[in-house]
Parts: C-alpha cells; structure tokens; sequence
C-alpha cells in the first residue's frame, strides 16, 4: 500500500543534493523495520535517486544522556536496536550507531546525503532535536509520522478537552490508516557502504549487553528479565496475546490478575512496533468479539492518541502549573491545607514502605520489572496525592517515579496519564477532603479483582528478577 499523504512533510526547499553517496534515514523514534513508514519512503527514495540506504541512530549517553533515562530504559533500547540492525542487514540496509545527540549524528552524516528522511515525535526533546536539524542540515529533509494511527494534526489541531471530544474524530478516520504496509525491496544494497565511504566508525550493538557496560549510565535502576526489546519480540508477545489472551479482553482488562493485558507499552513507547500493526492483529483476531476489540482499539487509539495531542499542544506537558487544568489546580490550591491520613517521604513511596499493602505490592511489580497494570497505575497516583504535602510536590514524585521505574515511562502517555491523576482529560466530582473535587480512588477499587492473586502473580515475578 502506498504511504498516506498527511503522514509526510517535506520540511525545508532544497531539492535532493546531485552526487549524494547515500539517502539517510535517521531511526530515532520508529526503532524497527516492519511497519515503518519512514524506512519505506526512505527506500522508495533511495530507489528513485539510484542510491544506497544509510541508517542511524544518535545515542545519548553521560552527561548528554536522554534525561531521566537509566540502565533498565538503555537495555531495552539497545536490544530493539539490535533487532533493527540485524533486520535491515537482511533488507541490503547500513546501519551506524554513533555516540551524540540525534542532530548532530544527523547533521554530520547528511552532509554526504542526497536527502534525509526523518521520524515525527510529540515531546519537547525530540521537537528540539528536529528542529536543529531542519536547520543545520543542507540537504532535503523529509520527515514521516509513523508512530500514531491517525496524524495528530489531521485527527484535531486544538488541545482536546477530554476522549469523547476526541474519539469520534478519529474514528472518522481510522479506516482511512489502518492499512498493511508492504516492505519495499532496495534496488541498490548498502554492503560494505560504511567501511568504502570511510565514515567515522560507529558503535557494535550486535551484543546488546555488553555495549551496555560500556556506557556512562544510571545504573542504580537496572535491566529486568520480564521484557526483552525489539519488534520480533513485540511481535511475538502480540500474537502470543491475540491467540491466548485477548478473548475475553473487554471483561477482563480491569483485572490485573486475569492476565488479560497485551503488555504492547514498552514498545510503543521505543517504536519497537506499530500501533497499525497491532490494531491491524486485533481487528483480525478470529476468537475475540466485538467488545473486546472496542475496548482494545479505544486504550491503542483513543486514549493513546489523546496523550499525543496533549503533549503537542502543551508547552509544559511536564509541568504541574501548566499541564493540569485550571479548575482542577484552583480546588486542590482551596484543600492543600486538609489534613493528610499519612504522609510519606519520596524515598519510603520508592522502597513501597506505607500503611497500604497493596499499593506496596503494586509498588513492587513497578520498581522490579519495570511495569504496573493500568487498573492500578490510577490508584497509585490518587494515593500519592493524597500522602504528599502539597499537590505540587504530589505531581512531581509522581513523574519522577513513573519515569524512573516504568519501562514506558518518559512517554506521552506517561505525561498525561499523571497529569489526569490532578484532573486532565476529566471533570469535577463530589468534593471531599484533600482532593476537592479531582477524582478520588479509594480502597475499595481494590474490590473489583482479586488483589491476593495479583499479589501471588507480583510475587512470581519478583522472584524471576531476582528480588
């Protein structure tokens, strides 16, 4: 299928540079090779210009480390860009992983391109990072939005009040991009291209583990066993969900003990896989009925794609002052005075040392092996609400927690999911005590599954990580 047009723009004038060694494709937010409408038009054009492909990617690490980012976040990512490599070798691809910000491995290597095709992220860091590439580099650019089902500005260009004033404007859409993609064949193979172009050498990911080592990281949060990164294991893991788990979805996602979750949001958060790709899976499922496919594609599509129209729209998208609205922070400004039940320090909420076993327990399965059920990533924001001294000091634990342990952590989803634990995307209720009128999640939300054997499966899964 051809690539939809509002998924390309052509970000500068300049026509593609006569006598280019190569067209580059700058991999920096759709890690993988299936599904990927970038390498596609990248290959099309590297086809048309009768040139090689020359992929790569900019690794952050010391110092310019991607902000908040540790060994658990760098080993996922070097496993799915190890998976990359080996794919696009197979496809007649070059693949170079050098050490620097995305705009300057960009800018460097764009100067012997005939024209450079770019990736489209939502997040402050990955416009900047844009940015400077649209204008430092002198070739044509050419940027693809790939890592959503629907453009987000074709899906609205305003700042969404809530899903319902979202949702039916994508699903006016949807049909329209829920559609395979075919891998293009590369007329001209990049073998040996680096080496007889004598480029700067690049980094070995072919041994992900051991390229980890070498890198100057956060380590006090390590790797876990639970997820591996890459598109054959996403993919993998999505068929094992479609085929064994999904029917049944729209009863039993609210329950983390049914094992009823996909667990698709570490890899879309790296683009280790496409959100068509799995809506494409889901909507060919043969066992699922029509309600569980709803309830899928609405957490994939709607809710997901409300988190990157949030994220678009909002300056400060990490920034309590502006990302939650004005009505929730006026109410809970009217309560910071309550009393609190408990109050915890930042550390003891960490180690999951409060009063409420369960959230402990919740706690566990995120410091651990890096994820948490949605049914529960809710009530544990709404109790550090209420256990921190003030609502500022309650968002700011909250993302720094979220992005520090969660694997899909520093996303937009991550961003927007805390921000609706204060109010965003929502309306106000019942005032009560502490919260005003945000949203409160008792206990007994514990109630609605059963919590002993979510904490037996925790406990299993610890015990694989070794803690």
């Amino acid at each position: 299928m051809a690539i939809q047009p509002a998924r390309i723009r052509v970000l500068n004038d300049v026509p593609p540079r006569d006598g280019g060694d190569y067209v580059l494709y700058l991999m920096q937010q759709s890690m993988r090779v299936p599904f990927n409408p970038a390498l596609e038009l990248a290959i099309e054009e590297a086809n048309r210009l009768k040139l090689p492909l020359l992929v790569c990617f900019g690794l952050l690490d010391g110092a310019n480390g991607f902000p908040e980012a540790n060994a658990r976040h760098y080993a996922f990512l070097l496993q799915g860009l190890a998976d990359a490599a080996a794919a696009l070798e197979k496809r007649g691809i070059a693949f170079l992983l050098r050490r620097g910000t995305p705009a300057e491995v960009a800018i460097d290597l764009s100067e012997r391109a005939a024209l450079l095709v770019l990736d489209r992220g939502y997040l402050a860091i990955q416009k900047g990072w844009y940015g400077e590439i649209e204008r430092g580099a002198k070739c044509r650019i050419v940027q693809l939005e790939g890592d959503v089902v629907v453009p987000v500005e074709t899906a609205s260009t305003k700042h969404e009040y809530a899903a319902r004033t979202l949702r039916p404007k994508l699903q006016k859409l949807w049909d329209d991009y829920l559609e395979p993609l075919a891998p293009r064949t590369i007329d001209h193979p990049a073998g040996g291209l680096i080496k007889r172009l004598k480029l700067k050498d690049g980094l070995d990911v072919s041994d992900p583990d051991r390229l980890l080592a070498k890198l100057t990281l956060d380590t006090t949060v390590g790797p876990v066993q639970r997820f591996r990164g890459g598109h054959t294991e996403a993919r993998g893991r999505l068929d094992s969900f479609v085929d064994e788990a999904f029917a049944g979805y729209g009863a039993g996602r609210n329950k983390p003990e049914a094992g009823a979750a996909s667990h698709m949001s570490p890899y879309l958060h790296f683009g280790h896989i496409s959100p068509v790709e799995i809506a494409l899976a889901i909507r060919a499922a043969e066992d699922a009925d029509r309600d569980d496919r709803s309830a899928y594609l609405e957490e994939l599509i709607v809710r997901r794609e409300l988190a990157m129209n949030h994220v678009f729209h909002t300056e400060g998208y990490d920034d309590y002052a502006r990302a939650v609205p004005e009505w929730a922070r006026k109410t809970l400004a009217e309560h910071a005075d309550d009393a609190h039940p408990k109050l915890y320090s930042e550390e003891e909420l960490a180690e999951g040392k409060t009063h409420d076993h369960y959230w402990n327990v919740a706690m566990r399965e995120m410091r651990e092996t890096g994820y948490m059920h949605n049914q529960l990533r809710m009530y544990w924001g709404k109790k550090i609400l209420e256990w921190s001294p003030s609502p500022e000091e309650a968002f700011a634990r909250t993302l720094r927690l979220n992005n520090r342990y969660f694997l899909d952590g520093r996303d937009a989803n991550s961003f927007t999911n805390v921000a609706w634990i204060f109010g965003l995307h929502d309306r106000p209720w019942q005032t009560r005590k502490i919260f005003g009128s945000v949203r409160y999640q008792s206990e007994n939300s514990l109630r609605k599954f059963d919590a002993k054997a979510y904490e037996r499966a925790v406990t299993r899964l610890c015990e694989a990580e070794g803690g």
